[in-house]
């Protein structure tokens, strides 16, 4: 196969489930609103990534060579609705939270479009895993493939580690502290990826 199948599960592992502004987004709405409300969510998330894929590996990264500018703009307007997200978490108390509609579907779908690291990432695959001249449809086919069940598995534990969480704090006086650590760990992750890169 053209593409080293075992290397990038590896990497897509490595990349998926460390901490970063998608991980925290999940960890935080799973902490205000529990895991399952916040499964549509999760998905939305897990299937948003398969946007930047497509495009990128059917040749969008040429489009954007020659106007850079765009990815400029669209560092900054994400990490302006990532801060957005957190902002929303660190003023949700987890008694409100579970009455509250969580986010839905829609919104986890523009999380990694909107996640500069994650086209970074995605474009690091195609390049460091795949051999030259690979069709692209097998090459692409293959790398969302890996991604998608990398992160349907551990997506899901992101957010499930943020209920179990908030299960022992709801109601204490800590409840506030892991709601503001949540969104600042949040904030700390955007900064990292517009200034040192992170994970996603």
């Amino acid at each position: 196969m053209s593409v080293a199948v075992l290397p990038f599960a590896a990497f897509a592992l490595s990349q998926v489930g460390t901490p970063g502004p998608a991980n925290m987004a999940l960890m935080a709405t799973g902490a205000a609103h529990g895991l399952r409300a916040a499964l549509p969510f999760v998905l939305g998330v897990a299937l948003g990534k398969q946007l930047v894929i497509w495009p990128v590996g059917f040749g969008l990264m040429e489009l954007a060579g020659r106007a850079p500018w765009a990815f400029e703009v669209l560092k900054w307007v994400s990490a302006a609705y990532i801060v957005w997200l957190a902002w929303r978490v660190a003023n949700l108390r987890l008694g409100e939270a579970r009455g509250a509609q969580a986010p839905g579907f829609l919104a986890g779908l523009v999380v990694h479009p909107l996640n500069p690291k994650a086209w970074a990432m995605i474009t690091g695959g195609f390049t460091a895993f795949t051999a030259p001249g690979t069709p692209a449809l097998e090459a692409t086919a293959t790398i969302a493939a890996i991604l998608l069940a990398a992160q349907l598995v551990l997506h899901p534990l992101w957010c499930w580690g943020g209920s179990l969480a908030a299960h022992r704090l709801r109601g204490r006086p800590a409840e506030r502290w892991l709601m503001w650590t949540l969104a600042a760990l949040t904030v700390a992750s955007v900064l990292i990826v517009l200034f040192a890169g992170g994970a996603t």
